[in-house]
């Protein structure tokens, strides 16, 4: 007989008032569950900013390696798994647009790759850690956070007005744009954009598309949304390639990605059982 191990039980805590900060989104995880966590965590078209203070230890596995205690995730298309026991943490997910000044680091040495945040901001990844854990309520966490963030933010230079929007176009048209269009439109070549948008924001512009593209793909999944419809409707040129890309970035298939718990907090990625709203409950395998 086979025995399937439960779903990790989260806390999940979202921010109770919108962020004075453009491009941050922030979300508070709370392991309840009896067993260690073995959480799956897709690639996200955004910079991931884990901060942990709870008093088990976690650890962020890749192809590549593992990476433990506070890290980056940079934009990337590989799967990582969250693993631990008594994990508390705060999730940050930061545009490209203004990592890499906020971080201390070109995005370009991101890509692909988990980083100890004690390589970027040295004793101040342990100082907020020793603040988070010795702040009893969520929103105040996330406001110690803001404010860090903030202090960074303000003398952080911006990328380029071009690269700006080139990425917005691509985030809004949900991955389906042509490089050369875009550079057209610019009145760039397309050797130019790759280069600047990939110096800025750490990835090429077509991988990003396909990032983004991959990112929608998935939350129509989990929406519900039958795959043949979602490889139609979502610019792959059929079924198989659908297939084909969410094996290739998640490691399991569009049928399965659909129920799989995921770590990415938004109004569409979350499991219906158990959810009530969105500030303070607990749901069973947060996606």
């Amino acid at each position: 007989m086979r025995v399937t191990a439960p779903e990790p039980v989260w806390d999940v805590v979202c921010p109770s008032r919108p962020g004075r900060l453009p491009g941050i989104r922030m979300a508070g995880f709370r392991d309840r569950g009896v067993n260690p966590v073995d959480q799956l965590a897709l690639p996200h078209p955004d910079i991931t900013l884990l901060l942990e203070f709870g008093p088990g230890a976690v650890t962020v596995d890749d192809a590549a390696g593992r990476c433990g205690g506070s890290l980056v995730s940079g934009l990337g298309t590989g799967t990582r798994r969250v693993r631990g026991a008594q994990i508390e943490c705060v999730q940050v997910r930061l545009s490209p647009l203004i990592a890499g000044p906020l971080l201390g680091v070109s995005l370009a040495e991101l890509s692909d790759t988990l980083v100890p945040l004690d390589a970027l901001w040295g004793r101040e990844s342990a100082l907020i850690r020793e603040q988070l854990a010795e702040t009893p309520l969520w929103d105040q966490r996330f406001a110690l956070i803001e404010a860090l963030l903030a202090r960074r933010y303000a003398d952080a230079p911006s990328a380029d007005p071009e690269v700006v929007w080139a990425w917005r176009r691509i985030r809004s048209g949900h991955g389906l744009v042509r490089v050369d269009a875009l550079a057209d439109e610019l009145g760039w070549t397309r050797k130019r954009l790759w280069s600047r948008f990939q110096t800025q924001l750490g990835l090429p512009p077509k991988r990003a598309a396909t990032l983004v593209r991959f990112d929608h793909a998935v939350h129509r999944l989990a929406a519900g949304t039958d795959p043949a419809r979602v490889a139609a409707e979502t610019g792959y040129a059929d079924q198989s390639h659908l297939h084909r890309d969410i094996v290739a970035f998640s490691g399991i298939t569009p049928t399965a990605v659909a129920v799989t718990s995921w770590l990415a907090v938004d109004d569409i990625a979350w499991p219906t059982a158990g959810m009530t709203s969105m500030s303070t409950e607990s749901w069973v395998g947060a996606r």
